[in-house]
């Protein structure tokens, strides 16, 4: 095993980190799932309000790659598809039957997979909508089935506040993850296993594979930045990487011949009213996961997702496809009385400039920014702070030129997308939103 650390980047205390206690949720009355979460998808309804699906029964397709797929997370009546501007299909809402209809798919033993080309296993986890458990690299965009990738990076364990823990997930499933291995070995030639964090998840893992243990600051967790400390020539840029947990859904599949659909969460924050891991589904309502913040704290703002990366919700949303992690946190918005020369005793920051910089206990995190959008001051800041080496002051100025050239010679696509430059900038600019839209502008553009 081999250890990296990482010395850039920044872990903010926030309160309200999940502990590893494992509760299991009761079976929620509906499910649902959320397109327009899943980056650069067209989405194409093969359902209608009213229809009867079962678990696994294809929901849409996306219209660039027709065999890619999403199915249904639940057995029961579409009650409802909710649509937004230019008909962008944002909820799609499944009222669950008691007794829920299961789709069966025709998968190969154990046995049979050995022989099994790897094209017939493509077209297996196309039919049985798994695929879009893997993403490829630089972009984040859906893998490519008619390419093999140098590689597949298999993320286990996420610092951003806050993920499911790698040992709560793999714990009684160390036989369904040993199997996702040995299907990820069919798809590539080298499969790497990233860990983050706790060390005790080790003794879980397969022993051929290739592994990785990452500390350090936040984001050591994130594929791009764990691509960046890993590769060893630019033709791996395009790897695909897959989160651990859904490797875990792979041998699941292939055991049971059914779309899987249970998941380890958390819920965190600081007004989460119980932070803890959940057993419960893909889908799952958030008012379900947790119905209401703590009586006589500030409002709260439901994060999907992690803090930096994740979206924002409201109770009667869902989680989405990818995300496995709720955050409740102080919406922050309102005036403080005088908040312009307060110390800043309890205000979490980057800079060393408030008093906070000596607090080493977890800190109540709010939304709120402090301050409103000024110029770039050249200060360098998210140049230090930035995991993967480039410039962002630099890469940013160079989108608003439209010096699109320049901007990537800068490192754009190296563009971890984690948010710190942002939640570090002093200026209050959105760095990130700015270098991902930059991202898929390009993308398309070259797609």
């Amino acid at each position: 095993m081999n250890a990296i650390r990482l010395k850039k980047g920044f872990s903010i205390r926030i309160a309200g980190a999940p502990g590893r206690q494992l509760h299991l949720l009761d079976t929620p009355h509906h499910v649902g799932m959320i397109p327009e979460h899943i980056p650069f998808i067209k989405p194409r309804l093969l359902v209608e309000e009213g229809d009867p699906v079962a678990v696994g029964t294809p929901l849409f397709e996306d219209k660039r790659n027709t065999r890619i797929r999403f199915l249904s997370p639940g057995g029961g009546q579409v009650t409802r598809i909710a649509f937004g501007p230019r008909r962008i299909i944002r909820e799609i809402m499944i009222t669950l039957d008691k007794n829920e209809p299961y789709e069966a798919f025709d998968v190969p033993t154990v046995e049979q997979l050995d022989e099994m080309p790897r094209q017939a296993l493509v077209d297996n986890l196309l039919n049985g909508g798994m695929w879009p458990f893997f993403k490829a690299l630089p972009f984040m965009d859906l893998a490519d089935p008619d390419t093999v990738p140098p590689a597949i990076i298999v993320r286990l364990g996420d610092d951003e506040p806050f993920g499911p823990d790698p040992v709560v997930y793999l714990k009684d499933r160390e036989d369904q993850f040993s199997l996702g291995i040995d299907l990820l070995n069919k798809l590539c030639d080298r499969v790497v296993i990233n860990l983050t964090g706790d060390e005790a998840a080790v003794s879980s893992l397969p022993d051929p594979s290739v592994i990785h243990r990452f500390t350090g600051c936040y984001p050591s967790g994130n594929p791009s930045v764990q691509l960046y400390r890993i590769r060893t020539g630019p033709e791996q840029n395009r790897s695909w990487f897959i989160d651990g947990q859904d490797v875990i859904l792979l041998g699941d599949y292939f055991r049971t011949g059914r779309y899987p659909v249970q998941r380890i969460m958390t819920v965190g924050g600081s007004l989460a009213p119980a932070a803890v891991h959940v057993s419960t589904r893909t889908g799952v309502p958030l008012r379900h996961l947790c119905s209401h913040g703590p009586a006589g704290k500030p409002a709260a703002r439901y994060i999907t997702g992690g803090v930096f990366t994740g979206f924002a919700g409201s109770p009667d949303s869902f989680m989405g496809f990818y995300q496995n992690a709720l955050n409740l946190v102080d919406d922050g918005d309102r005036e403080e009385f005088f908040g312009f020369i307060r110390p800043g005793a309890l205000k979490p920051s980057y800079s060393t400039a408030f008093l906070s910089a000596f607090h080493r206990k977890p800190f109540p995190m709010d939304c709120g920014q402090h301050g409103e959008v000024r110029a770039c001051v050249n200060c360098g800041t998210c140049a230090t702070i930035c995991p993967v080496d480039i410039l962002p002051q630099f890469t940013m100025k160079c989108l608003v030129a439209d010096e699109v050239e320049e901007a990537l010679a800068h490192g754009l696509l190296d563009c971890a997308e984690c948010g710190l430059c942002t939640y570090a900038c002093p200026s209050k600019i959105q760095l990130r939103d700015v270098f991902r839209s930059a991202k898929a502008q390009y993308y398309k553009e070259i797609a």
